[in-house]
């Protein structure tokens, strides 16, 4: 049935032709059966070009087979790229002519014809190992909610279900959707084990492949894009061996879960509190200080948590209304939070260290936290504990009598009877004595040291020209200097895999966040992918970014050695350098 259309004469008697030719399961068929078009060469080859197949529908292919033999010391070899179509209508139509090259020289085949009729009866016994493979196999995405609120979580399953009749040997992924509009994490499944179910009233079995759980970042209609895969099966045929058993024969499918689409609502208008800050969950909120009572010069620690179920990674901190009068040093923000099929869960805190200077009572007014909880559809506002702040010892203020407010405004009060002084009645005055600065120490001073300064300006000079000229030495000095920036926590975290990856994913959220001047944590790592390729970034630190990003991830459920976080902070150094430069 296959035709050689171009035979390539080798300089060299020897050498054997050249042959690329296409191969058709079938020239006439009903519009329910399915067509396999094979394209099979002798030598291997570059920039294989199929036809655009008018009239049909792939649904599978292109699938590579490669086979290689010796004969009486002579070696042969045969690739083959092979389509399975569907015909769309009944006709005839043309299957044109497929290109490669192969040599330098581009080998073409001659287009075909294929009669497609009506549907054609095809009983159990003649269905081909295609047919049944299609029958038996569907790719399901499973999505917990179609219609959520803004940033509440959503869950996608995807299951794979197989008919009885057929064994799934592997799969492979195809396309993977990026989730645009979402906030995403992916929940891994440790062990693909099978399960009895049902799929449109019939018994399958299904496997559970992937579980995401996805915060919508926008309202509107946002589509969950496709999982395809290429499952490979054993398809049993009618054939037997020689013992009776049945003997199966080995094809590839083409799955998709399809795109879903789900409705995001709108967080209601009607009564958002004011500090209404993106929280949507259950929450609690508490502040707590780590000692109520301290001599002046101690330190106390006061920590502002939400703790409970929702998008924990997704808001800010409300802030502590603290008194003037207290030194407070830029909080540290904790989080310790688990993501399973129902959303995040856990806690969130910043720990500010404050300090204060002067006897007397500090208070800590109460501050509110606000939520929105999409199973009531209401806002929740809590309110902290006032703290009372009492400094046992320690120098007096001009206010330490008295509580101290929180507002900036407040002046210093001096006690009464050190505003004045008493006027001295013997002001045991003495004469001013006359200075001359012509011949003065100060005057041969100023005379000689601009002469001294000479060769302090030429040593500092050559200093400065040498530290110029070191290029690579500079380039260390300042990748160092931004490590100890936004990794210094990483680094004292050394060996501790779990609080190390940690401070390494928030020193890398903090450098994007200092150099775009947005909250990163809210993105994925495509949409980050995305940010950082439009600003010009070269790919590759934008890959190593992206890598170190998975590294944190996977530190939560994988060992890692003492070696790879040394090498990975190694790597962050150097990305974090590369990107300075070029943000």
């Amino acid at each position: 049935m296959a035709t050689i259309l171009f035979v390539a004469h080798s300089t060299y008697g020897q050498e054997e032709e050249v042959t690329f030719e296409m191969n058709l399961s079938k020239e006439k068929l009903g519009i329910n059966e399915r067509l396999r078009v094979e394209f099979t060469m002798n030598k291997d080859g570059d920039n294989f070009n199929p036809p655009p197949f008018e009239g049909f529908k792939v649904v599978m292919g292109p699938s590579q087979s490669i086979s290689s033999s010796f004969i009486n010391g002579k070696r042969g070899f045969s690739k083959t790229y092979s389509y399975i179509l569907v015909p769309t209508a009944r006709g005839n139509f043309t299957i044109n002519q497929a290109t490669i090259d192969i040599d330098g020289n581009t080998y073409k085949t001659l287009p075909k014809t294929v009669e497609v009729t009506a549907a054609v009866d095809k009983p159990n016994d003649q269905k081909t190992v295609d047919d049944v493979a299609d029958e038996s196999l569907h790719l399901v995405a499973e999505v917990s909610k179609g219609n959520p609120y803004l940033n509440e979580p959503v869950t996608v399953i995807y299951k794979l279900y197989v008919s009885p009749n057929i064994s799934v040997t592997n799969y492979r992924q195809l396309d993977n959707p990026t989730y645009n509009n979402f906030w995403s994490q992916e929940i891994p499944v440790t062990k693909h084990t099978a399960q009895n179910g049902t799929y449109e009233g019939k018994p399958y079995r299904y496997v559970v492949l992937k579980r995401m759980v996805l915060y919508p970042q926008k309202s509107g209609q946002l589509e969950i894009e496709p999982l395809s895969l290429e499952i490979f099966v054993d398809v049993p045929t009618n054939r037997r061996d020689f013992f009776g058993g049945r003997i199966y024969t080995q094809t590839s499918k083409t799955v998709s879960a399809g795109k879903r689409t789900i409705n995001v609502k709108q967080l209601p208008e009607s009564g958002k509190p004011a500090n209404f800050g993106g929280a949507v969950g259950d929450f609690n909120f508490s502040v707590t200080a780590s000692k109520t009572q301290l001599n002046a010069s101690e330190s106390l620690q006061a920590v502002v948590e939400v703790s409970g179920k929702g998008n924990l990674k997704l808001f800010q901190l409300p802030e502590p209304e603290l008194p003037s009068s207290l030194e407070v040093y830029d909080p540290e923000y904790e989080e310790n939070i688990q993501t399973n099929t129902t959303g995040m869960e856990g806690k969130v805190s910043n720990n500010y260290t404050i300090v204060p200077s002067f006897r007397g009572k500090y208070p800590i007014p109460s501050i509110s936290f606000s939520y929105f909880n999409p199973n009531t559809q209401k806002y929740v506002t809590l309110n902290s504990d006032e703290i009372n702040i009492e400094v046992l010892e320690g120098p007096t203020s001009a206010a330490s009598n008295t509580p101290v407010g929180s507002s900036s405004n407040q002046q210093l009060v001096v006690p009464t009877g050190k505003q004045f002084h008493f006027i001295k009645l013997s002001p045991n005055l003495s004469p001013i004595g006359v200075n001359y600065f012509f011949g003065s120490n100060s005057f041969y001073l100023l005379l000689f040291l601009p002469l001294l300064l000479i060769p302090i300006a030429i040593f500092s000079f050559k200093k400065r020209e040498a530290i110029a000229r070191d290029v690579e030495g500079n380039k260390i000095k300042q990748a160092n200097k931004l490590a100890r920036k936004y990794l210094s926590t990483a680094k004292k975290e050394l060996g501790n895999k779990e609080a190390f990856y940690v401070a390494l994913e928030k020193g890398l959220h903090n450098l994007l966040k200092a150099k775009l001047k947005i909250e990163t944590s809210e993105f994925s790592k495509e949409k980050i992918t995305s940010i950082l390729m439009d600003k010009k970034v070269d790919t590759n630190d934008v890959e190593g970014f992206i890598a170190l990003l998975k590294s944190c991830e996977m530190a939560r459920y994988s060992p890692f050695s003492d070696v790879q976080m040394q090498n990975d902070y190694d790597k962050a150094s150097e990305v974090i350098s590369n990107l300075d430069k070029q943000l």
